[in-house]
């Protein structure tokens, strides 16, 4: 093998083992934002799922229930602020005219 060669391989092998740990960086960049992206979906399904019982037991107490208590809208509002942090500006607006 001549001398000539050898700068030549050892480009191609330093380039093949970068493209290797790039790539490899990138699908583990994809897996990590698509974990985060489920966990994140997850958890905007269970506070709907609690913003959604919370609303039917309030309703079914106002229905059984003349007088009106405020202090039974508190856990119903935190959970509206929850949804300022994790959820859009639409499904904040669309809750908060459930409520009020």
């Amino acid at each position: 093998m001549e001398l000539l060669y050898l700068p030549a391989i050892a480009l191609g092998s330093a380039s093949g083992a970068f493209a290797t740990a790039v790539t490899s960086w990138v699908n583990q960049r994809r897996q990590d934002r698509a974990r985060r992206s489920s966990r994140a979906t997850l958890q905007r399904e269970q506070l709907y799922k609690s913003f959604i019982e919370e609303a039917s037991r309030l309703y079914a107490d106002a229905l059984a229930n003349d007088t009106a208590d405020l202090s039974k809208l508190v856990d119903m509002y935190a959970l509206i602020g929850r949804m300022k942090v994790l959820s859009s500006d639409k499904v904040v607006e669309a809750a908060e005219k459930r409520v009020g």
